[in-house]
Order: structure tokens, then C-alpha cells, then sequence
């Protein structure tokens, strides 16, 4: 586990066809809102869902390197409230993914999830960069 610091962590995903060619995105920040890790990259045919539930854990990777606390926003109000415990996991390969995150939360101190609007100027950010990876395979 890292050392003790509160890490804001923004995510993303999308598939381009959902399913079709799809990418993650994240941004690790710490308390002053500097930029720890930046992260972008192209994974393979899948759904927007499975995208969003992937570009956290692996976020969730990275960060439990830098801190031991974790705020996480995304605006997938799906992947939020499933790991919030307000809606079920009712598919499968969505409930492998969830039990992943589950796995990856319990080796820090704390992790809370939140919801933001695809507004919010950090997230158009992370956005921005799976697009730009969604546009470079075509």
C-alpha cells in the first residue's frame, strides 16, 4: 500500500459501436490536485460499460502505489451505482469486473465513488483522451 495520501482518481471508457473498438483513460491527482499518473490506452472490442469498469481498475492499480485513500469519479452512473451498492450486477462479465474492483478497494484504507456530469471539466479531459486513442485506430 502506498503512503498516506488522498488521491482524486478520473476515469474513463468507451467503445465506439458498443460493443466495437474501445479505450480507457485515467488521471491520478493528489490532494492539491497535481497530476500524479496519466494514463491512456486502446483495449480491444468491447462494450462502453466493460470499458468504464476497466479504465478503473486500472487506475485502481496504479494508485495503490501513490496513496492510501482514493475518491473516484466517473460519469457512469451505472459502474457508480453498482459499486455504491444502489443498483445489482446483473451480467456476468459486468459482475467479474465489480468483484475486481471490489478486490483492488480492499488494499486501501478507503475508497469512495462519485458520480460527475460529462461537464465536468476533468472528466471532459479524460474524455478527451480515449477519444483521441478511439481516433488514432480509426
Amino acid at each position: 500500500m502506498g503512503e498516506k495520501m488522498n488521491l482524486v482518481i478520473y476515469t474513463d471508457g468507451a467503445s465506439r459501436g458498443n460493443p466495437g473498438p474501445g479505450a480507457i483513460a485515467f488521471l491520478i491527482l493528489n490532494e492539491k490536485g497535481e497530476i500524479l499518473r496519466e494514463h491512456k490506452h486502446f483495449i480491444g472490442v468491447c462494450t462502453n460499460n466493460v470499458a468504464e469498469y476497466r479504465a478503473l481498475i486500472a487506475a485502481l492499480e496504479r494508485a495503490r502505489r501513490l496513496g492510501d485513500e482514493a475518491t473516484c469519479f466517473s460519469d457512469s452512473k451505472l459502474m457508480i451505482n453498482q459499486l455504491k451498492g444502489k443498483y445489482k450486477v446483473k451480467k456476468k462479465h459486468l459482475k467479474e469486473l465489480f468483484e475486481k474492483v471490489k478486490a483492488l478497494e480492499r488494499k486501501f484504507r478507503k475508497v469512495e465513488y462519485s458520480n460527475v456530469r460529462r461537464t465536468d471539466p476533468v472528466i471532459k479531459r479524460v474524455d478527451r483522451m480515449v477519444n483521441e486513442v478511439l481516433n488514432k485506430i480509426g
